[in-house]
């Protein structure tokens, strides 16, 4: 997309990871598309003094400098902290405000009755493509840990939810499993996606608040988790089909919820 001028970027008011709402992304390519898309507001880019002159150097500098984003410039080493990710970040990276990036805590004072919550996707592509899912459809937002075994939020995940990701309800927690046994312990139902499941994802009664927690595509969803759930469905398979990709399963999730609900908008 082409920036325009009405587009203002007030780098002035800085980030930092541990700025609630915000997110640093790395790459020459996801900052340079960051700057392009009027849905994105950038904070601040930071690029390392070592960068050799390049067209894309050279337009991530007018771009900024067009919009108003401050510009800083740090040692390779300095970059690298920031980025956390040396070897891939190319001398570049940049903040981003982040409204769709929320606390787990905030859910029990929220009005998000239905989420997904994934366990273990470790593939940032597939994390992507299920929260493009949950966007197009009726959940009310992810529920995602920063749990070891679990993909972060990294360039290549918002590139794999083609523009969803700053629009879709995030929150992230430190552990999965105590988030849900506190949700649980607040009047959320825990209904956990299970191919052995004897109850069809299509029979199950949705409660008024509830949690589906999808698993990856080799385990599922771990033990100590699935010891949670009130509920457990499976979605029926043909073919001898063993299990669907998780964005798959996001999305007949997310667009069964409201006719089990009678929500359904259209």
């Amino acid at each position: 997309m082409t920036p325009t001028p009405e587009r203002k970027q007030d780098g002035k008011h800085g980030s930092s990871r541990k700025q609630h709402g915000n997110l640093t992304i790395y790459g020459r390519k996801p900052v340079l598309e960051a700057l392009q898309d009027d849905a994105v507001r950038v904070l601040r880019v930071h690029l390392s003094r070592s960068n050799k002159a390049s067209d894309t150097i050279s337009e991530i500098t007018a771009l900024a400098q067009q919009l108003g984003v401050s510009i800083v410039r740090h040692s390779k080493l300095e970059l690298s902290r920031i980025s956390r990710n040396g070897r891939q970040d190319q001398g570049v990276a940049a903040d981003l405000a982040c409204s769709s990036l929320h606390d787990a805590d905030t859910l029990n004072k929220s009005a998000h009755r239905h989420l997904i919550a994934l366990d273990r996707i470790n593939n940032p592509q597939n994390l992507g493509m299920a929260i493009r899912s949950i966007a197009a459809g009726y959940i009310d937002g992810l529920l995602l840990s920063r749990d070891a075994g679990t993909t972060g939020l990294s360039p290549l995940v918002i590139k794999a939810s083609a523009g969803t990701f700053f629009r879709t309800p995030i929150f992230q927690c430190d552990e999965l499993l105590g988030t849900l046994r506190n949700l649980k312990n607040s009047g959320y139902e825990i209904i956990c996606l299970d191919a052995g499941a004897a109850q069809s994802l299509f029979e199950i009664a949705v409660p008024e608040r509830c949690v589906f927690v999808l698993g990856n595509e080799s385990d599922g969803v771990s033990p100590p988790i699935a010891a949670l759930s009130d509920q457990r469905a499976a979605i029926p398979l043909q073919a001898g089909v063993e299990s669907l990709n998780v964005a798959v399963t996001a999305a007949l999730v997310s667009f069964m919820t409201p006719l089990r609900t009678n929500n359904f908008s259209g």
